[in-house]
């Protein structure tokens, strides 16, 4: 009878806790799951939006395989990723370091560079397309100060991306020195007191105590910038609609004219496979580098 008792109250126990996530569960299928079953099976069929989808096989994916402009528009996709993220991170890392120390107004600097994070892309990016406009922009208008006659930023090939990039930089930079700061502090002070004890400088406290207890935040950082870059849209919409001559034709970006303006949601959703098989392997990668070098437990 006991035994029954018990058996009852597990079964019991347990539809409660089904019945607590059920809410949860149904929004994650609905809004998640959902959406991504529905672009793989999309992904093999041309379906401009109207009408009934025709089912082509793998032929979205030979297509793509086949395509110059998408792979230059995973190169753009490359190269802005690899001019926003080093930089960022080292910003946001000296940024953490230099909040990190009791210094005075520290807490209103931090709510300084987190702003841009909470403004909207869209409206950020209107405001720094007049800031880089040739003529009338404020960075021209600064550099000819300097004598310095600055080029039609957004009209170049060579520079619109890394004014993008430069754009990103400035809005994100606060938003992950957030989460280093909240590493720096959690390690604990004695050990820098112990180091203190041996000898170390500043330069050996930071490479030997800092770095590799701030892994597991770094890997944070790292792995949820990288994803974001690789999905960059909002700016490279309002600032260059993917110009000038493709440049900052982005894999987000030229899945949207795909789907949008050129009406294949077929050949789109097999881009945005592409695009997350990218993902995946450079999230993979970064998380086999860092699973055997981090340390968590600061105890």
């Amino acid at each position: 009878m006991a035994g029954n008792h018990r058996r009852r109250g597990r079964v019991r126990a347990t539809l409660e806790a089904y019945l607590l996530l059920a809410p949860s569960l149904a929004g994650l299928l609905l809004f998640l799951v959902a959406p991504i079953v529905g672009v793989v099976v999309m992904s093999f069929f041309e379906w401009n939006l109207m009408g009934a989808p025709h089912f082509v096989g793998l032929a979205n994916y030979r297509e793509m395989m086949g395509d110059s402009e998408v792979w230059r528009a995973m190169r753009n996709t490359v190269y802005y990723v690899l001019l926003n993220i080093p930089a960022q991170t080292v910003l946001a890392l000296l940024l953490a370091l230099a909040m990190n120390r009791k210094l005075r107004g520290g807490k209103v600097f931090r709510v300084l560079f987190v702003l841009p994070w909470m403004a909207m892309p869209v409206a950020l990016g209107i405001v720094w397309s007049w800031a880089f406009d040739p003529q009338h922009g404020v960075v021209n208008q600064f550099l000819a100060l300097f004598g310095v006659d600055g080029p039609a930023w957004l009209s170049s090939t060579g520079w619109a991306m890394p004014v993008l990039a430069s754009v990103n930089i400035w809005q994100y930079t606060g938003y992950t020195m957030l989460f280093l700061l909240a590493g720096l502090q959690a390690i604990p002070e004695s050990l820098y007191e112990a180091a203190d004890l041996d000898g170390a400088g500043p330069v050996h406290r930071f490479l030997r105590i800092t770095l590799p207890l701030l892994r597991p935040s770094m890997f944070f950082v790292l792995v949820t910038n990288t994803i974001g870059s690789f999905q960059m849209f909002d700016t490279v919409y309002v600032m260059t609609q993917g110009g000038p001559g493709g440049s900052t034709d982005t894999m987000n970006y030229h899945i949207y004219q795909q789907a949008f303006q050129l009406f294949r949601s077929g050949y789109a959703s097999a881009l945005a496979m592409l695009l997350f098989a990218v993902i995946l392997l450079v999230t993979a990668v970064q998380l086999l580098y860092f699973r055997k070098r981090t340390i968590y437990d600061f105890s």
